[in-house]
């Protein structure tokens, strides 16, 4: 037996017919060439870092203050509806004004 008819044997429906791409025309294996390839991912950014800060404080900071040391804020003066009135107010803002950042960031990048 040769190596043809090796290769007619285990024929399917394109006929064995396989595409090698020239080494030369500067495309990947999707086809795309460099300009349409992902770009190279640069790590988790400042952006990144900067939302788990903030994911960090409005999940377990603001709720252990609450928790743990309920009678903190009357110290300076809050009285214990202001204090639970306030403090969960904190992590919507922050998280509200990391939102609107990071997609302005995003958007400035393109």
């Amino acid at each position: 037996m040769s190596s043809e008819a090796d290769a007619d044997a285990g024929e399917g429906t394109d006929g064995g017919y396989v595409h090698v791409p020239d080494e030369g025309d500067g495309s990947d294996a999707a086809g795309r060439t460099a300009s349409e390839s992902e770009p190279a991912a640069d790590g988790f950014g400042r952006t990144g870092w900067v939302l788990t800060a903030v994911l960090f404080t409005c999940v377990l900071v603001i709720p252990g203050v609450i928790y743990a040391y309920p009678y903190v804020p009357g110290v300076f003066g809050f009285s214990f509806f202001s204090t639970y009135l306030a403090l969960p107010l904190v992590p919507a803002v922050l998280l509200g004004l990391v939102a609107v950042w990071s997609m302005t960031a995003a958007t400035r990048t393109e």
